[in-house]
This record gives structure tokens, sequence and C-alpha cells, in this order.
């Protein structure tokens, strides 16, 4: 049986397109985004008592991964894309139904008077535009198992770059996104089969392109465009 799900809001962030997202949510607090709700859903009184939670689970949409057919395996990115995996032990966005899980720390409630009430959070790994289908309460008792098991994602991915941001480049960034930016960047946005030093790649970060290449272990930034 075929349910209809309801948008009831998009995500407002600084990723204009997929490259460059985290691959999962809270690894880069520094990161802030605005969840809009849909005109129908602007009530207040949906949301109250939503600023006593820290955190909030966010159901969403893969909507650049939406597809009419489905595989059984996906090759995960954390284990290099060598491997395959069943579609269901993994979170890739490639699934039957392409659904989304995020979990999203709330730093404020904000009225705008054009927009209603809007929910700043940090951390998330949406595309700008996402739509999201529901909102849930972080609920600690329930939701953290400090001794579950983790499969091939155990350990939370650590930086693996230097990033060599020149200052004058640095400058064209907003200064509020330059933490998230280079924290992004740490991470090593590029697929794990690609690891050619003299490829130039691309970003949209913030309204701004930004051009890097790696060589070993250092990233280096070689152009900030608007």
């Amino acid at each position: 049986m075929e349910r209809t799900m309801r948008v009831i809001a998009r995500m407002h962030s600084d990723f204009a397109e997929k490259f460059g997202i985290p691959r999962q949510s809270g690894l880069v607090g520094a990161l802030r985004s605005a969840v809009v709700f849909a005109p129908e859903f602007r009530n207040p009184d949906a949301l109250r008592g939503i600023a006593d939670f820290s955190h909030l689970w966010l159901i969403w949409e893969f909507s650049e991964a939406v597809r009419e057919s489905w595989s059984p395996t996906v090759r995960p990115p954390r284990l290099g894309g060598n491997e395959r995996l069943g579609v269901f032990a993994t979170r890739s966005p490639f699934r039957p139904n392409p659904i989304g899980l995020s979990c999203v720390r709330l730093e404020e409630v904000r009225q705008d008077r054009a927009l209603g009430p809007v929910l700043i959070v940090s951390g998330a790994d949406l595309m700008d535009g996402t739509p999201i289908f529901d909102i849930k309460p972080y609920i600690p008792y329930a939701d953290a198992h400090p001794d579950a098991r983790g499969g091939f994602a155990q350990d939370a991915p650590q930086p693996t770059l230097t990033v060599d941001f020149p200052p004058e480049l640095l400058a064209r960034v907003p200064e509020d996104r330059r933490e998230a930016l280079c924290a992004v960047l740490a991470l090593d946005p590029r697929p794990p089969y690609q690891s050619d030093p003299s490829r130039v790649y691309g970003m949209r970060f913030a309204g701004r392109e930004i051009r890097f290449t790696v060589r070993e272990t250092t990233l280096t930034v070689c152009d900030v465009a608007e």
C-alpha cells in the first residue's frame, strides 16, 4: 500500500550541492542551518515545548537520489567504494525509499515576521532545499546507547587533511562561515576513489565556489569565487 508523505519544511543550508556535505550529521558542529516550515505548518503551537530539547531528529528525503529502481547492495564510501554491503546495512542515499535521518543540535527557535517560527540547528548534513518530512525530539534515555556496536562505521571519521587556506582567499568567505568551511575541508570531501593531486575540485559553499587541490595530506585552497 502506498502512502503520501507531506513536506512540512525545507532545510536552508550553505550547501548548494551534494559535494562537500559531511557524510553524517554532527561531524561539523560549526555548521549552522535553518529549518523553514511550509506555510501550512507555521503554527507556533506545533513547536510548543520544543525548546526544552537540546537535539532533534530530522526525517527527510534524499531529493537528489530519487530513483525508480533500487539495488539490494551498495558501495559505502566509508569502505572506499570497493566493497558491497546490503542497502539496509548502510545509510546510502540509494534506497527503496530515499529517506534520511539526521540528529542535529537545536540552537534557537527564531520568530521570523515573514516565515513564522524557524529552527536554527547545528551539525546538519543536508543540502539547501532538502524536503523535511518530520521532526522529533531526541530522547537521551531511549536514543543514546553507548555500548552499541557500529559495524563497519564504529568510529567517527576524523579530520585527515591539513587545510592551507591563503588569508586573502579566506577573507572572501563570510567570517561566520570560515570555521565550518575549514572543518568540512579537513574531513576530505573528495570521493574515496579520487586521489589525483593535479585535479582541481570545486565545492559550492555559502554562495561561493571553493576550488582546491589535495596533495598527500594537505588540501590547498586555490580560489574562492562568487
